[in-house]
């Protein structure tokens, strides 16, 4: 008679190509994950400096809330090359304000970015005349009513025709 010891588990290559599988699996759906979060997530705002920035953050958040809390909202409106801003309230009537100034930054570079300052026209309305190249643009508004900012506004455009 022959006797056979029953052996226990046996770790064979097929074993090892699984675990190198499911390990290297891993890695490179997190990877993909965090590309895919990168890419649709991203502000397209970049800053001098982040160690500032990050300092700055909770100050900014606070001030947001309460120019938030306060009504007021503008609407943006571009025909060609006249460029209109039109503050309100929270009840739809017009806000007056000292100033309004308009920061058009292209999302990366910053080679065409300008600021431009927006004259008053009545009931809330402020204009001026600018050509602006097509493409994808970043406003950023900010109304002044005795040297206190009243409203701070971003808006992601598109400008039809082409990029310069």
């Amino acid at each position: 008679m022959s006797s056979t010891d029953r052996k226990g588990f046996v770790f064979t290559g097929w074993h090892m190509i699984g675990v190198m599988c499911l390990f290297f699996g891993t890695i490179i759906s997190v990877n993909f994950y965090m590309a895919w979060q990168a890419t649709h997530t991203w502000s397209g705002l970049v800053v001098k400096n982040t160690y500032i920035a990050s300092q700055e953050f909770n100050g900014k958040v606070a001030e947001a809330r309460a120019l938030a809390a306060s009504g007021i909202a503008g609407t943006l409106d571009i025909d060609g090359s006249d460029i209109r801003y039109r503050l309100v309230d929270a009840s739809e009537k017009a806000v007056a304000a000292d100033g309004v100034t308009l920061s058009f930054k292209r999302p990366v570079g910053e080679d065409q970015d300008f600021d431009l300052s927006l004259q008053p026209q009545g009931e809330g309305t402020f204009a001026a005349r600018h050509d602006l190249a097509g493409g994808t643009w970043i406003v950023e508004v900010e109304a002044v009513k005795e040297g206190r900012r009243i409203l701070h506004h971003t808006q992601r455009i598109s400008v039809a025709g082409e990029a310069r």
